[in-house]
């Protein structure tokens, strides 16, 4: 039994033994694990002090300012891409202008019109670069007015005096906008305002006259109305909040269309006007469609455009806001004037749904920026109802105005102002949003929360940028046409107008081909089929062609 427990005994202290070597050895491999963890935490300590004290202040500050460059170049790279690309939209507006007041009048014209609205681009760009950019946004050294800075691209580059080296621009959290490129913009928006009144006198204005006034009103009625609004002058801040314009039902259409309507009653109508009206209706609706579609494409350019920037997401947000509420105004007016029309004719008025298209773009543009889409419709439905109105006004007044320029844009562009105000995304009518967008106007620059009772001081606000776009535009627009009229310098004489400007002043004398079909009734024309631009003669009516244009017919 002794010897049975011996042996026990003999196990248990070699398993034990073998335990404690295990341990041992086990205690071994963490103390080596130690050592070497220890050795690469003494090999890192240096690593650390030299992290600890790698960047300096200013180190950081220039890698901080680089950054925020780099940041800056790119918002400014995206600001001028969108700048550019919406003003070359506005300018293709142009084409629209051309088109729709071409096929607007007569055949006989068509070569004018069409002239008058490449010269006064021309020459408007002239007026806007020797004096408008500086009467609009130059300095205006306190005095709220005018500006006084920038005559004929002066000081629109920063030139090192020593180098010569020139700094277009300068990078601001703002971007990298030099001035040309807002310069380029707004020049788009000028030429566009004076090219309103070129419609409205069409068809018995001289063309030299008419440059005179293109000059003038791109040089210094319209740069004066945009000094006070968006070149931050007195109407900027009036009754303390200030007007409200985001693409310029004012600032822009009200102006032009006010300006082409004191043109219009100076002019007086074309002879024949209102005793023969058949005689004046659209010789070519495929233009005055195609002109439509031109002036609503090239609105996005206007409205969208208006953000002035495109570097970040807050004012990309704004851009497709505006695009949608300009989108449902222009189909809501359409297609309300084309409803009227036919209620009030009992036919389809194409010219009128053209119309109705343009008065609901117009009266949306000052609020494209601060209304929401239902607002929108609003908007362009009841600037349908402004346009009819007004249509029907002038003739009821005897005032000719070919394409309805005065309606369309003056009548619209003072809805349009209106709507801006009673409209307004703010709260009721305690709140008021106008230039801060999706968010309230703030009690001040430090304190960001919604100022109440604004309501009152923006309606009141808008009605006075309304009342002085008429008073300043009309007045010098009636004066400067009156003293072109005493010069005997404005209309052209009656035999002219009789038989047609192009016959008389271009060469060609008449902008289509009205006999190309001659030929394959044996004559000596080409053998193509005519272009069909004026309406058949009914049989045994006169054939003149003179008679389809509305003209009388020479005396033998």
């Amino acid at each position: 039994m002794k010897t049975f427990y011996a042996l026990l005994l003999v196990a248990a202290r070699a398993s034990l033994e073998e335990e404690v070597a295990s341990l041992r050895a086990e205690m071994k491999a963490q103390k080596e694990l130690i050592e070497t963890q220890q050795a690469m935490i003494k090999e890192l300590q240096p690593l650390g002090r030299q992290l600890q004290t790698w960047v300096t202040q200013a180190q950081l500050t220039a890698a901080v300012t680089a950054l925020q460059n780099t940041d800056y170049n790119l918002g400014g790279a995206l600001d001028s891409a969108w700048l550019c690309l919406c003003g070359a939209l506005v300018m293709f507006m142009h084409a629209g202008f051309g088109m729709l007041e071409t096929g607007s009048c007569r055949a006989k014209n068509a070569s004018n019109v069409l002239m008058k609205n490449l010269v006064n681009v021309c020459v408007g760009t002239l007026g806007w670069w020797l004096f408008g950019w500086a009467f609009a946004y130059g300095a205006q050294n306190g005095n709220g007015f005018i500006g006084t800075t920038g005559f004929a691209g002066f000081d629109f580059y920063t030139q090192d005096q020593t180098t010569g080296v020139i700094t277009p621009s300068s990078c601001t959290a703002d971007g990298c906008q030099s001035v040309m490129l807002m310069w380029f913009f707004q020049w788009a928006f000028c030429t566009a305002g004076a090219t309103i009144v070129s419609g409205a006198v069409a068809e018995r204005v001289k063309s030299p006259t008419y440059a005179i006034f293109a000059f003038f009103m791109a040089s210094f009625i319209y740069p004066v109305i945009v000094a006070w609004t968006w070149g931050g002058g007195w109407i900027a801040t009036v009754l303390d909040v200030g007007y409200m314009d985001f693409a310029g039902s004012g600032v822009v259409h009200l102006t032009g269309g006010v300006a082409g309507l004191a043109g219009t009653v100076v002019l007086g109508p074309r002879a024949g006007r209102f005793t023969n009206p058949e005689e004046f209706e659209c010789h070519n609706l495929p233009l005055v469609v195609l002109g439509t579609f031109a002036l609503w494409f090239g609105w996005y350019g206007f409205n969208p455009g208006s953000t002035l920037a495109m570097h970040d997401g807050a004012t990309g947000a704004m851009a497709a806001q505006v695009a949608m509420n300009t989108t449902l105004a222009a189909a809501t007016g359409g297609i309300t004037v084309f409803i009227l029309r036919f209620a009030i004719q009992k036919k389809y008025d194409v010219g009128g749904l053209c119309n109705g298209i343009l008065a609901g773009l117009v009266s949306i543009t000052a609020g494209c920026g601060n209304m929401e889409c239902g607002s929108a419709f609003a908007t362009g439905l009841i600037g349908a109802f402004v346009y009819q109105g007004g249509s029907m006004l002038l003739q009821k007044l005897k005032i000719d105005d070919p394409v309805d320029a005065a309606p369309v844009h003056g009548f619209c562009g003072i809805w349009g102002v209106l709507a801006c105000g009673l409209f307004d995304w703010g709260k009721g009518f305690d709140y008021y949003h106008g230039w801060s967008g999706f968010g309230c106007m703030p009690v001040s620059t430090t304190d960001s929360s919604c100022k109440p009772g604004l309501g009152g001081s923006a309606i009141g606000a808008q009605f006075i940028l309304i009342i002085m776009v008429i008073i300043w535009s009309g007045s010098l627009s009636a004066i400067t046409f009156l003293l072109l009229k005493l010069t005997g310098t404005l209309r052209i004489s009656e035999e002219v107008e009789a038989v047609g400007m192009d016959s008389h002043h271009h060469s060609p004398p008449k902008a289509y081909s009205l006999n190309a079909g001659a030929g394959a009734a044996g004559g000596t024309g080409s053998g193509s089929a005519p272009l069909g631009v004026l309406p058949s003669a009914p049989a045994g009516s006169a054939s003149n062609p003179k008679d389809a244009w509305g003209a009388k017919a020479d005396p033998a």
